[in-house]
């Protein structure tokens, strides 16, 4: 009986790992925040690019580099694989802020600050092995929290949800988790701030 209760756990852990991982809560931020600014034709307008120049490029390098064995899994667990991972994701930011700069004419807050959260897991990976799924939700909490405060809270609980299935699923251990989420914490601070600071 207990055997099956975690085998139930475990099983319950990964469908919320699996699914509120990086890539998929962003896009779910981005077409909530695009259909709440924009009208159907922007919307389509902004997220196009964000879905060709970042989010299908990153699927489509982690499902080669899984499949040639370069990464062992898609959560590229292996402290080392991560390193070339950041690299990837961080220049098709880099990418996405440059086309938007010279397509609009301004920064878009949210990917910079998804480039410096990028840049501070990197530096964290030289020493610890930081949660990517719990950073990117507790980020994605920020993002929410500023157009919404409940959807935010709820985000944070979810964040907090997902860090739990990380340490089951023995993917982090707890050390791991707190580092990624205490990371996120200091971005989205900073990030709320600044988002603050351009509405006024």
């Amino acid at each position: 009986m207990e055997e099956k209760q975690s085998s139930l756990l475990h099983k319950t852990s990964r469908i919320i790992s699996d699914f509120f991982n990086p890539l998929l809560s962003l896009f779910l931020f981005f077409v909530y925040m695009s259909f709440l600014k924009y009208s159907l034709k922007n919307s389509v307008l902004y997220f196009l690019p964000i879905l060709l120049i970042i989010i299908a490029p990153v699927m489509a390098w982690l499902v080669w580099n899984v499949r040639t064995g370069r990464y062992t899994n898609m959560d590229v667990s292996n402290r080392v694989q991560r390193k070339s991972l950041y690299v990837f994701i961080a220049t098709c930011v880099v990418f996405y802020i440059a086309f938007n700069y010279f397509r609009n004419g301004y920064v878009d807050l949210v990917m910079l600050f998804i480039l410096i959260l990028l840049f501070a897991l990197q530096i964290s990976n030289f020493f610890i092995k930081s949660s990517m799924h719990t950073a990117f939700n507790v980020f994605v909490a920020a993002l929410f929290f500023a157009l919404d405060q409940t959807m935010g809270m709820v985000w944070l609980a979810i964040a907090i949800l997902v860090g739990i299935t990380r340490i089951i699923l023995k993917r982090h251990t707890p050390k791991e988790v707190f580092m990624g989420g205490g990371i996120a914490l200091m971005v989205s601070f900073l990030y709320l701030y600044c988002n603050i600071q351009f509405q006024h």
